[in-house]
């Protein structure tokens, strides 16, 4: 079965559909505006596919090595709730135990044929590893960009822990400038260990720019080379 976390995945229940690789909501085909934890919060709901997720679980998963008040959390869940409206009652409250997720979901993956499974999910057949990357998504309507994992050229494999947290560490920062839409983690991971052509990566990924780069230590010295791409032409920036 496909984890909802996978890419090319798109998530639907009811008028709704996520796209989890752009970390953005619709409604009856239009963008919802949803915070960058509120929509953390929905997709730890959604994951857990039906079971109830505790408060304790909630904030460890989307505030991790963090101390964040409960408060904080219900605040979020009203969040995604006012992002549903009327169907506020996605998001149930169950007393003394935490948050569940009531919609049906249906998985959707391009070239891969949808199967029901039992309960509320319906998951899509995996695809051969060879057509996992076949989607090719319009640009948004704002700049957006990939980070690709670095390249670890130390030779030392715990070299990679280093390089991938730089990368995670970039992804963040970057997600807290509005007007830039950042392709999440999960997606531009999928790419780690592989030679790609960026443009490929911007036509499957649905971004203008990408991010690429390597990690190299010798002794105390670190070099951290970047490089910026524009996926519709391969040219560096």
């Amino acid at each position: 079965m496909r984890r909802l976390s996978d890419p090319p995945a798109i998530i639907e229940f009811g008028d709704y559909r996520i796209l989890p690789h752009r970390r953005q909501l619709y409604a009856n085909g239009r963008p919802i505006a949803l915070g960058g934890r509120a929509f953390d919060v929905l997709m730890a709901l959604i994951e857990a596919q039906g079971a109830v997720v505790s408060k304790n679980d909630m904030l460890k998963r989307v505030w991790p090595d963090r101390i964040v008040e409960e408060s904080r959390l219900a605040g979020e869940i009203s969040a995604v709730r006012r992002a549903f409206g009327a169907d506020r009652e996605l998001i149930r409250t169950v007393a003394g135990r935490g948050y569940q997720f009531t919609g049906e979901i249906r998985l959707r993956t391009s070239g891969a044929r949808e199967r029901e499974a039992p309960d509320i999910v319906i998951a899509a057949a995996e695809a051969p590893a060879s057509e996992s990357h076949q989607a090719n998504l319009p640009l948004p309507d704002k700049p957006s960009i990939a980070v690709l994992p670095f390249q670890n050229m130390s030779g030392d494999r715990e070299q990679d822990y280093f390089a991938d947290g730089m990368v995670e560490e970039i992804i963040t920062a970057l997600s807290r400038i509005k007007w830039l839409f950042v392709v999440a983690r999960n997606s531009s991971f999928t790419y780690k260990g592989h030679t790609v052509d960026v443009r490929r990566v911007g036509r499957e990924l649905g971004v203008r720019y990408v991010l690429e780069g390597s990690v190299r230590k010798a002794g105390e010295r670190v070099r951290i080379a970047g490089q910026l791409i524009d996926a519709t032409n391969g040219a560096h920036l």
